[in-house]
């Protein structure tokens, strides 16, 4: 029987021979992870339950990063719950802060994730692993917490829906435009417990970060998770890590996809998600008239280091707009570290803007970066839902660090080919 990537590596994680759309398996994970939100509920679980020791302490990975630096009283509590759990556990990979990076940027630059692992994570963008070739997908937390005991997981096994890119990109079309040029074509809803598999001489292209730009966001077409075939972009990638030896799975050529997309991407202009859906996507010229009051950039989905470096490359030598905020948040320590040796730091300083440690902050409304009412922001982040960057009355447009830098120094939504050559 033929399987895609997906099902071979649950197939390898479960021990069952074979398994198809639809049925319920019980798998082992490679990694179970958690953060300063799920993780203190989990953990929660796990000692009401009564249990005592968890089942390998260097496959469970805790990341504060939602909340982290502690933005009040009541989140650095949630962070102490994690410190104190990994004391007590002596877990491996709990990193603190100053240590931490924006979860979902940080594992796959430690190699804590590998291609043909059986991932899970409370977060739904923990789907953003599957660009390495793994299986990779959000739980609850009480999954998490089963997990901790057992190391195991049950799932049930999605369907996979196939997306072919071809023809060739303009010079500003990146990762973060083909993710919403898919989500605008198919909707919140149209891989609802799918997985979506990404390929075709287009992606085959793309280097890493743009691959976990894509895998990232696939839980916003509903998604259970986002993957792409390992291949030699993929195996240069891990290379440098060591300590366990990947697994290269790639679909049977005769493999059973429940829809397959075909699309030619040529000519296609950056795209940006409208209020208040990433679905609501429209080409970046059509939006030329509308004002913003912020830009974020950086995230889980678009605060890896060339994201920086193409935000960077618009900016420098030039100010914001007047009255524009300006908020760059780096995924991780060493992110951050190589954007100040490259003066990326500098460049967004200079320019009007902060640089801020790594956190999720401003993404989910949680802090550094709340829009008030009426306020308006372009983000490179993955979810402009109602209200959440802040005020329901506020709104958000979803973009490529690109269109967010250029919209940055014109204080409206602006194709970067108008104000760089």
């Amino acid at each position: 029987m033929s399987h895609t990537i997906s099902e071979k590596i649950l197939i390898a994680h479960s021990g069952n021979k074979k398994i198809k759309p639809g049925e319920f398996i019980e798998a082992r994970v490679d990694v179970a992870l958690g953060n300063d939100i799920t993780a203190p509920l989990a953990i929660a679980e796990f000692k009401k339950a009564g249990f005592k020791k968890v089942f390998d302490r260097s496959k469970i990975v805790l990341v504060p990063d939602h909340f982290a630096p502690a933005k009040d009283l009541r989140s650095a509590n949630q962070c102490k719950v994690l410190a104190d759990f990994a004391k007590e556990q002596g877990i491996i990979n709990y990193f603190e802060v100053g240590q931490m990076g924006i979860e979902h940027a940080l594992l796959p630059e430690k190699g804590l994730v590998l291609p043909g692992d059986l991932v899970i994570g409370a977060d739904s963008h923990t789907c953003t692993y599957g660009a390495l070739g793994c299986y990779s997908t959000g739980v609850g937390s009480t999954d998490l917490a089963r997990s901790f005991v057992d190391g195991k997981v049950w799932l049930k096994v999605p369907g996979t829906i196939k997306f072919i890119f071809k023809g060739k990109p303009g010079k500003w079309i990146c990762g973060k435009d083909l993710i919403l040029f898919t989500i605008g074509k198919i909707g919140v809803d149209g891989a609802l417990y799918k997985v979506m598999e990404f390929g075709g001489p287009v992606i085959r292209k793309l280097g890493m970060d743009d691959r976990f730009t894509m895998s990232n966001m696939a839980i916003e077409a509903g998604a259970r998770a986002g993957i792409i075939e390992p291949d030699k972009i993929t195996k240069k990638y891990v290379s440098r890590f060591k300590d366990r030896k990947p697994l290269f799975y790639s679909s049977d050529k005769d493999a059973q996809y429940e829809k397959t997309y075909d699309w030619d991407i040529t000519g296609i202009e950056p795209q940006v998600a409208c209020p208040h859906l990433p679905s609501n996507v429209k080409p970046v010229s059509s939006l030329n008239e509308v004002k913003v009051d912020q830009v974020v950039i950086g995230s889980c989905t678009n605060g890896r280091i060339s994201d920086l470096r193409i935000a960077a490359n618009i900016l420098k030598g030039r100010k914001v707009a007047l009255g524009i905020k300006l908020i760059v948040f780096p995924g991780t320590q060493k992110i951050y570290l190589d954007a100040v040796k490259e003066g990326l730091a500098e460049t967004f300083v200079k320019a009007g803007g902060i640089f801020s440690t790594p956190t999720c902050g401003p993404c989910l409304g949680g802090h550094m970066g709340i829009l008030a009412e009426g306020e308006t922001c372009i983000a490179t982040t993955n979810r402009n839902f109602i209200g959440r960057m802040g005020s329901p009355k506020s709104f958000v447009y979803l973009s490529s660090p690109a269109v967010a830098a250029a919209s940055a120094l014109t204080g409206r939504i602006t194709h970067p080919a108008s104000v760089k050559k």
